[in-house]
């Protein structure tokens, strides 16, 4: 059948389903049919096919699903929430085959050690988590530790271009500010430091999607006629008959122009896989009767089976992002396109190496001592020896050199600009994603969580990593000083207000002090400003059912045979790192358990 968008008449069951296109279930589908070829597998996904996409495969286009006008990706609106000044946050996740791996920033990035050991797992450990990382990488970097791998379908390398005047600042700052760059950044152990930036992309700059590196080679191989895919398909429930799954009903999206948006059955004989992602697969299982009864009893649908794990505990790498004035020349940096003054025809037409590139050069991963933990109050120390302290190699937050302004930006002119991401690596806030009505219309109760948490210590996580990255960028040559619309509003009297320069600061350069008030400023900067990185996890927690989990070690959903979740919503714990590598490796994993189960 390959990829349509309708099943052909008289083909309505299957052996196994899998509810959901995205990373992980790309990576499902196509090793389960490898491994299990007398066994029909069906694939369906709600957006459309990203096959050859140019906006896709080339990884410099990625600011365009960026636009809510956009057709591969999709945007969740929070509840408005007084933690981030009663705003309503969108949260961006993958609409389209291949899932996030085919709209994000194709960041290579790995957990630390200590991250999968604590998930807790049956058989998730870091060791057979590395394992399945491996798998997934053609590493072409050197790897002196063997941490790495090679051969896999999803090249890893530093791409065809970089900034090279920006990044070699950035290092000399660095130095400066007395902060180690080591070689690799992801061998699951380096902490309180930088390196250069790899990517998951071809040497050539091409992206290295799920779809395009796991499911598209076995469409189009002639040897994978079990496989089959549904594109622009959206599953409404799985069938729950008898405490297994039966089924899966679905629709055509209407959101494609589809005129027959009528719900089908499809039957299945052995296995349902529901792989919507953070969003997509709590809500399916509650539209399924499967959930927690008070949700299911507002949103009118019968409950089948009490779940209290589905839909609860979401979470996501909370991130501010901060501006700068450079002595940069505009073509240093991605600014042009930011700013619409670059022309993609051109770039297209030239294969510029530029369509490689997604602006990232230089990653670190960075932690407070004891001391400065100590210094930040007795909340913050209780929660630091609580999660932290003996756990050393786990980071408090990311920081990103971005070569450009840190957004699309509109209140500032062109100009050649460099920003800092900085993101929250293990926020303690938990939010929900939660259905409130039967139909896949009624609209969805997500509550992110951010800046909620008890004594307010994520925001003093912001305070501390604002203090650490502004001294890493003040002390890179080409500094010019901030952009005031991308920093806290200090007031011109104190001494950590902005500053234009006209050169670089001379050596040595002081520490910012920054008073009390200083500091309530930045706390107040970062409940309007902070936002999502896109990396929403854990709204259907691996855990026992009796510590609130959805699905088991095993994922299989608890109270339903034959029914599994497979993705970033089943992550028990987050994780210190971009997220793309984590849902790969789950679904290798997921692939591995469901094959010996299987067979």
């Amino acid at each position: 059948m390959g990829i349509q968008k309708a099943l052909p008449p008289g083909l309505d069951e299957f052996d196994i389903v899998i509810a959901g296109g995205g990373t992980a279930g790309c990576v499902i589908a196509a090793r389960l049919a490898s491994a299990l070829p007398t066994l029909e597998i069906l694939l369906l996904e709600q957006g459309p096919n990203n096959f050859e996409d140019p906006f896709i495969v080339n990884l410099g286009l990625f600011f365009a699903h960026l636009m809510p006008e956009g057709d591969k990706g999709l945007f969740h609106k929070a509840n408005p929430s007084r933690h981030v000044n009663g705003r309503e946050l969108n949260v961006l996740s993958g609409g389209c085959l291949g899932g996030g791996s085919s709209i994000n920033m194709a960041m290579y990035s790995r957990p630390q050690w200590s991250d999968f050991d604590g998930w807790g797992g049956e058989g998730w450990t870091t060791e057979a988590m590395l394992r399945c990382m491996k798998k997934v990488e053609d590493y072409h970097d050197p790897d002196p530790e063997g941490s790495h791998g090679t051969g896999g379908p999803v090249q890893v390398s530093g791409g065809p271009y970089r900034a090279k005047h920006a990044e070699e600042d950035f290092l000399r700052a660095l130095d400066k500010a007395g902060w180690p760059v080591v070689s690799d950044l992801q061998d699951l152990r380096a902490v309180n430091s930088f390196a250069r930036a790899r990517k998951m992309v071809s040497p050539e700059g091409k992206r290295q999607d799920a779809a395009h590196k796991y499911l598209h080679p076995r469409l189009s191989d002639g040897a994978h006629s079990n496989l089959h895919v549904l594109v622009e398909t959206q599953v409404v429930k799985v069938l729950v008959e008898g405490g297994g799954a039966k089924g899966v009903i679905f629709r055509s999206n209407p959101k494609f122009g589809s005129v027959d948006v009528s719900e089908k059955t499809v039957k299945v004989r052995k296995m349902v896989v529901v792989s919507g992602g953070c969003f997509g697969s709590p809500t399916i299982l509650q539209r399924s009767g499967v959930g927690p009864r008070d949700v299911l009893s507002k949103a009118g649908v019968p409950l089948l089976v009490e779940n209290n794990g589905v839909g609860a505990g979401y979470e996501d790498h909370q991130a501010m992002a901060y501006g700068y004035k450079t002595s940069l020349e505009m073509e240093e940096t991605l600014n042009g396109l930011l700013f619409g003054l670059t022309d993609i025809g051109e770039l297209l037409k030239n294969n510029d190496p530029r369509l490689g590139y997604n602006g990232q050069d230089v990653n670190g991963k960075i932690r407070p001592t004891d001391e400065e933990a100590e210094a930040m109050g007795p909340a913050f120390k209780a929660a630091w020896d609580a999660h932290f302290r003996d756990t050393p190699d786990k980071p408090l937050a990311g920081l990103s050199l971005i070569n450009a302004i840190p957004g699309l930006a509109k209140d500032v002119l062109p100009a050649s600009y460099l920003g800092l991401s900085a993101f929250s690596m293990y926020p303690l806030s938990r939010g929900h994603v939660n259905i409130t009505g039967p139909d896949m219309s009624d609209p969805v109760d997500f509550d992110t969580g951010f800046l909620a948490d008890k004594d307010g210590i994520d925001i003093k996580k912001h305070i501390w990593t604002y203090k650490k990255q502004r001294e890493i960028m003040r002390r890179m040559p080409c500094y010019r000083g901030e952009v005031p619309s991308w920093h806290p509003p200090f007031p011109e009297t104190s001494g950590a207000a902005c500053r234009d320069l006209t050169d670089e600061l001379s050596d040595p350069i002081k520490d910012i002090v920054y008073t009390h008030e200083d500091e309530a400023v930045i706390g107040a900067h970062v409940q309007a400003k902070t936002e999502t990185t896109w990396h929403s996890m854990g709204t259907c927690k691996m855990k026992s059912w009796g510590e609130g989990g959805a699905v088991d070690g095993s994922l299989g959903v608890h109270g339903v045979k034959g029914l599994k979740v497979a993705d970033l919503s089943i992550c028990p714990r987050n994780v210190s790192g971009n997220t793309c590598m984590t849902a790969l490796a789950i679904g290798e994993h997921a692939a591995d358990i469901f094959i010996r189960e299987l067979q």
